[in-house]
């Protein structure tokens, strides 16, 4: 899953496919299972300073439709309530829609944040992408604006699709190029993917170990990291660690902002209904 919360989301998760790039790869976007994943989150680790919480708590609703053909629907939420060492204790909650076409050529996306209960943002807008793979980007909110990318970048479900196809290749990492409408909405993001072996042990999540869609399932253990464009040799925005399963299924979310961590355990698991791509 194909996960941003700048407060970070689970591209679980979230390859390069570009306009007309699932061609090589439909059978593997078949593969991928519509379904809702509910995740409570912990506090992790956290980090010295006034600025590091003392503890946290929260939970993260993730729900995936969709198919190559009809095209692939996100449905995310996120609320993190964060006690800070000094001062009074904040609640954010993030709401994200997305829907990217099955092709590949286009993406849509809005993004509420919610601060205290309050209204702080909204970053509405969509994606196109030409025959060159250059994306043109188009805002309605917070305002009206347009940019253009120059090629190379793929959409959340591509990059789901290129990491799992990295790891049953025997990839040890895998470096893409991302948009995903998160943070402002016209930014792209640099990203590096570790993938390790494939787990061998059961998974220790009591909800993965009794949903059938899992059972003998493939997963790795994968940590993906977001650079500022041409800004990896420092340290990542954030990284995302996570099981990703064959099936593009994530679970044991580890969610690392650098002063903090948070620990995102599978609490909830079921597949949803979906249609197959007619011959």
């Amino acid at each position: 899953m194909p996960l941003k919360f700048r407060t970070a989301g689970i591209a679980v998760a979230t390859l390069s496919l570009g306009v007309g790039g699932l061609a090589g790869g439909a059978n593997a976007a078949a593969q991928l299972l519509a379904h809702r994943a509910v995740y409570d989150l912990s506090l992790g680790k956290s980090g010295d300073g006034a600025s590091a919480p003392v503890s946290a708590r929260g939970r993260i609703v993730y729900e995936f439709t969709g198919s190559p053909c009809e095209g692939w629907v996100t449905n995310f939420r996120q609320i993190t309530e964060l006690q800070l060492a000094e001062g009074e204790g904040r609640i954010s909650d993030m709401r994200s829609s997305t829907f990217e076409e099955g092709d590949g050529s286009a993406f849509q996306f809005k993004t509420d944040t919610l601060l205290n209960g309050k209204l702080v943002e909204t970053v509405d807008g969509n994606a196109r992408k030409s025959n060159d793979g250059a994306l043109s980007i188009a805002l309605s909110k917070p305002a009206p604006a347009k940019s253009d990318i120059s090629p190379g970048a793929m959409f959340p479900t591509a990059q789901i699709l290129r990491i799992v196809e990295a790891a049953k290749a025997g990839d040890k990492t895998a470096e893409i190029r991302i948009f995903d409408g998160s943070d402002t909405g016209q930014k792209v993001f640099d990203t590096m993917t570790i993938i390790g072996k494939p787990r061998e042990a059961e998974s220790p999540e009591t909800a993965a170990v009794k949903a059938d869609a899992l059972k003998g399932v493939t997963r790795w253990p994968v940590t993906v990291s977001y650079f500022d464009p041409g800004k990896q040799d420092g340290s990542p925005n954030y990284s995302l660690g996570f099981d990703l399963y064959e099936n593009g299924v994530s679970s044991a979310l580890r969610i690392d902002y650098g002063t903090y961590v948070l620990d995102g355990k599978l609490a909830k698991f079921e597949t949803l209904p979906q249609k197959g791509c007619d011959k």
